[in-house]
């Protein structure tokens, strides 16, 4: 099969929607499939050895919205059997409607829903009024519609679509490269975070992080936040104003060599997220198949990631003080984490090694084919 994966990022940019599409692809060449990725070029990275990605140079551009009408073209002439959209793509998921809408036999349309867009002020809300105009019969037009939870797709307002398009939905949990991310008896005094820090990762919770770390009575352990974006002077300056800044360290440019290894020497990660932007956290599996325990937001779609008291805890969204409560009781018990890490790398093994997400992947695929 010819799969043409469309996405807003993907890495080196740190955000998961890219990394669900680099999983994806891996999967499918992997298994002896053509896979290309259709992306916007920032020009702010170092790519290196990309011969499955094509990125496209925007037209005009704001944040991870990026108008790229070019896409259009790519789509037609790159005879694909299957498009695989990533949603939201704000700028490009414009020429995928348009593409299918012309063309309905041209491929197969498969949306991953990632995630529920909210909050954006008010000039971001006028770029995606084209978005907003197209989504009913972008996704009536889908053949099949993944998603990580359909837990997270029930408990938020997704207008008619879900009610409309019940069949089509199916739960596809990510994935994560089990015989990467994998222990290492080494750990440290140290408390985890990553993800983006940028405004259009606003959503993730660092400030909440911050607040929850400087309530902490045992001031031994440190917090590593792992991540690039236009926020983090802010953080530094949050972080002078609670007296813990001889504790933060900010980790920018991580390769993922190195993430791993922070990933295996903390003694929690923690996905402080604090609206439905959040729909499920790939960092998640990343930790948890490297025997760390995990704290995450109890929001729709996280809160079915892993069970709560077995591989780590859920918290309040928001809730500094609640977030403090649960950093305290894995931090002060080392056998509750050695026990909740082990868990943690036991569920990662049998329910998102990214081997079978591929298997489940391509069996929709030669299902609507």
């Amino acid at each position: 099969m010819k799969i043409a994966q469309v996405v807003c990022t993907y890495p080196p940019y740190r955000g998961g929607i890219g990394n669900v599409a680099y999983d994806f692809t891996l999967a499918l060449n992997k298994d002896g499939h053509e896979a290309i990725v259709f992306t916007p070029d920032y020009q702010k990275l170092n790519y290196n050895n990309e011969s499955e990605v094509l990125r496209l140079k925007p037209f005009l551009k704001f944040g991870n919205a990026a108008f790229v009408p070019q896409l259009f073209y790519y789509l037609l002439k790159g005879n694909f059997d299957i498009v695989h959209l990533h949603y939201p793509f704000f700028g490009g998921m414009e020429s995928v409607w348009l593409a299918k809408k012309m063309f309905k036999n041209k491929f197969k349309l498969v949306i991953h829903y990632h995630m529920k867009v909210e909050g954006l002020p008010w000039y971001l809300e006028i770029l995606r009024l084209p978005s907003r105009l197209i989504n009913k019969s972008l996704f009536n037009l889908a053949e099949v519609i993944t998603c990580a939870s359909v837990d997270y797709i029930e408990n938020n307002d997704f207008d008619e679509i879900y009610k409309n398009n019940k069949n089509k939905f199916i739960e596809i949990p990510f994935g994560v490269e089990v015989d990467k991310f994998v222990p290492d008896k080494t750990k440290m005094k140290q408390i985890l975070y990553v993800g983006g820090m940028d405004k259009a990762h606003y959503f993730k919770g660092v400030k909440v992080l911050l607040k929850a770390f400087a309530l902490l009575e045992n001031q031994e352990y440190s917090l590593v936040l792992v991540g690039n974006g236009d926020l983090i002077p802010d953080f530094r300056k949050q972080s002078i104003e609670l007296k813990i800044n001889n504790q933060v360290k900010f980790a920018e440019n991580v390769d993922n060599d190195v993430l791993v290894k922070y990933y295996q020497e903390s003694a929690v990660l923690v996905l402080p997220s604090i609206n439905a932007c959040e729909a499920f956290g790939v960092v998640l599996l990343e930790a948890m198949s490297c025997g760390t325990p995990v704290i995450a937001s109890a929001l729709p779609g996280v809160r079915t990631v892993f069970a709560d008291k077995v591989q780590g805890y859920y918290v309040i969204p928001g809730d500094a003080n609640d977030l403090q409560v649960k950093l305290k009781l894995i931090l002060e018990n080392e056998d509750l984490r050695k026990q909740m890490g082990e868990k943690a790398r036991e569920l990662a093994l049998a329910r998102y090694d990214s081997e079978k997400l591929g298997d489940k992947l391509i069996k929709i695929y030669q299902s609507i084919l």
